[in-house]
């Protein structure tokens, strides 16, 4: 399907006289209720292929609608004419399921539907990052809550807030606004500003000390086992970086025996560690 084009606000702000363009929107959205209306009370009744025709028709006068609902969500991570056609899905479901002998106006069906339809498809092919269920679900919940509270409190509304409103823990609210950047997690390589570096840059770097780590571990319990001059030397050559003459010159001994020193107790330590395997 080919989107057409957005439609207005349906009513203009507070104290702002209609332009003979808003007026006009309003006139032509007024007819596409009327016609709606009537093609679905037609349909109601009239045999399957008469039905399906008509619905064909109420779901082209009503694309615009579904585009505009759709635009709504670009931006977060999904192609718009992806949801521009999950949110037409929507609107072929609301067609074939709105009765119209119930009395209620049929956008007031199909818009849910069509929302419904698009938060789902977020749900299950928008997260780039997936977070637990539980922070996927309340996502879509605290968008509505979010423009709700806005217009009631003239700010934006706070966590708390947004948590009281839905009826759910904050911690749960809180989880669910830090996993924003899920649907689209910014590239490590993005410049902040001026003089700023980006997120990579601010990560650590290798620590060299990762890779002794699981030796100094196995290690620890037979340097015990050392007498405390055969510690000292080893904390003098792999740890105090001194040469075999600095060692030899502070314990009293030459430098070939510091060397067969270390050779015995290496061998020694290598030893233990076999039979500890």
């Amino acid at each position: 399907m080919t989107a057409p084009e957005p439609v207005q606000d349906e009513v203009p702000e507070p104290g702002e006289s209609p332009t003979p363009t808003e007026s006009e929107a309003t006139t032509a959205r007024a007819r596409r209720r009327a016609e709606t209306a009537r093609l679905l009370e037609e349909a109601y009744d009239a045999p399957a292929e008469r039905t399906a025709l008509l619905h064909e028709e109420v779901i082209r006068l009503n694309m615009v609608v579904a585009a505009e609902i759709a635009r709504r969500y670009h931006g977060r991570g999904i192609a718009g004419d992806d949801l521009n056609q999950v949110a037409y899905l929507g609107l072929v479901k609301a067609v074939r399921g709105f009765d119209p002998t119930h009395g209620s106006d049929f956008l007031s069906f199909a818009v849910p539907t069509m929302r419904g339809e698009i938060r789902r498809y977020f749900r299950d092919h928008g997260w780039t990052v997936r977070p637990p269920r539980s922070i996927q679900e309340i996502q879509a919940k605290l968008t509505a809550a979010e423009g709700e509270l806005l217009q009631s409190l003239g700010r934006s509304p706070r966590p708390s807030e947004l948590a009281e409103h839905l009826g759910v823990d904050l911690e749960l609210v809180v989880d669910a606004l830090a996993a924003n950047g899920c649907f689209s997690p910014v590239s490590l390589d993005t410049p902040i500003g001026e003089g700023e570096v980006g997120p990579g840059d601010r990560l650590g770097g290798w620590d060299p000390a990762f890779g002794s780590a699981e030796a100094r571990v196995a290690l620890q319990p037979l340097l015990s086992s050392l007498t405390a001059r055969e510690r000292q030397i080893l904390e003098m050559r792999f740890v105090g970086g001194c040469t075999q003459a600095e060692i030899g010159k502070a314990i009293g001994v030459t430098q070939m025996q510091v060397s067969r020193l270390l050779t015995q107790i290496l061998g020694k330590l290598r030893q233990r560690l076999e039979q500890a395997a």
